[in-house]
């Protein structure tokens, strides 16, 4: 999949909600998602940083995006039906879906890990993704080919030292795909989990402040693995986890 190679149009007519869009590997994935023709729904905490990567999208002249601003921090199972029910109603079908949105906490012992960092990430990276998921499903089925796509790490493969709350709710992410993926495997979704590797992002600045970032591949470096899982080439992969860099 490293030497994917997307024919234009490749999304042509396809729907595709993309969460963390204002930045880093979300808001290249929406831009890419876009160039090849899909229309991309982008949901993240910051307006302004969604408004440039949707005005980016319409001036290279890719389909008309839509924008959800929603903090995952505070959003509520509610929210993600009343989100499903306008997606539902507002666009001919839902699909794919990137989880992207993740929160890094605080590298520390596990015992130093506090109640507010913990329940911080764990509302991100796990409880939002379930929810929202839970919430999308229906509206999935609708469509002939769905993928959803979840972002896991290295560390939720293997436990880490001092990577605690992160490392566990990637743990949390892989186990998530992989009861979905089952569950769905006579139906239109599919699910999977892609590992980015060591990408020029502002939380990998975050976790490695002294690694240098032009050694790192960049969002757009990665992005033939985010093409292939979200078109119609990939409608036989599912319960399955994807390195965007070889190892």
């Amino acid at each position: 999949m490293f030497d994917f190679q997307p024919i234009s149009g490749l999304l042509a007519s396809k729907t595709i909600l993309v969460t963390g869009a204002g930045d880093g590997i979300g808001k290249e994935a929406a831009l890419q998602f876009a160039k090849y023709g899909a229309t991309v729904i982008l949901l993240g905490k910051t307006v302004s940083k969604l408004e440039a990567v949707y005005d980016k999208i319409v001036k290279n002249g890719g389909p008309e995006p839509a924008i959800i601003p929603l903090d995952l921090q505070g959003a509520t199972a509610q929210h993600y039906r009343d989100m499903a029910n306008t997606i539902d109603t507002q666009f001919p079908s839902l699909d794919g879906v990137l989880h992207n949105a993740s929160l890094l906490g605080h590298l520390e012992p596990l015992q130093q890990i506090s109640e507010e960092d913990w329940n911080k990430v764990m509302q991100v990276n796990v409880n939002s993704q379930f929810f929202m998921t839970q919430a999308l499903i229906p509206v999935l089925k609708k469509s002939n080919n769905a993928s959803i796509v979840f972002t896991t790490s290295s560390v939720g493969l293997k436990g880490r030292a001092y990577w605690g709350s992160y490392s566990i709710s990637k743990f949390a992410t892989q186990g998530m795909m992989e009861v979905i993926a089952d569950e769905n495997e006579n139906t239109p979704i599919r699910a999977n989990c892609i590992n980015p590797g060591g990408t020029r992002t502002n939380m990998r600045a975050q976790a490695f402040p002294g690694e240098d970032p032009e050694t790192l591949k960049t969002p757009a470096d990665i992005m033939p693995l985010y093409l292939y899982l979200m078109s119609d080439e990939s409608k036989h992969e599912t319960g399955k986890t994807f390195h965007a860099q070889p190892k």
